[in-house]
């Protein structure tokens, strides 16, 4: 990666790793947060004939990590395209 200067280095790092710690902030509270601290609460719920609490330990957070990576990608790319870093 070729930056302008090394402060846009400097904005780009910093732009990427508040990102990744966002959705790491996302990603712990469906994981750990939904599937296993809150789903007593959340079983009171019923989705499609489940409870939410175990919907989210079985298929809910699979879900969300995926829309997690494509999420990443397209802020990524936007990131990048800023930065004049992305691949032509």
């Amino acid at each position: 990666m070729a930056f302008k200067s090394k402060e846009d280095a400097t904005a780009y790092w910093a732009a990427n790793v508040k990102l990744m710690l966002t959705l790491l902030v996302v990603w712990f509270v469906v994981s750990f947060g939904f599937g296993v601290i809150l789903v007593d609460v959340l079983n009171q719920i019923q989705l499609g004939g489940y409870k939410l609490g175990f919907w989210f330990a079985q298929q809910g957070s699979i879900y969300t990590f995926v829309v997690l990576i494509f999420v990443y990608a397209k802020k990524m790319g936007q990131l990048d395209r800023k930065y004049g870093v992305d691949e032509k």
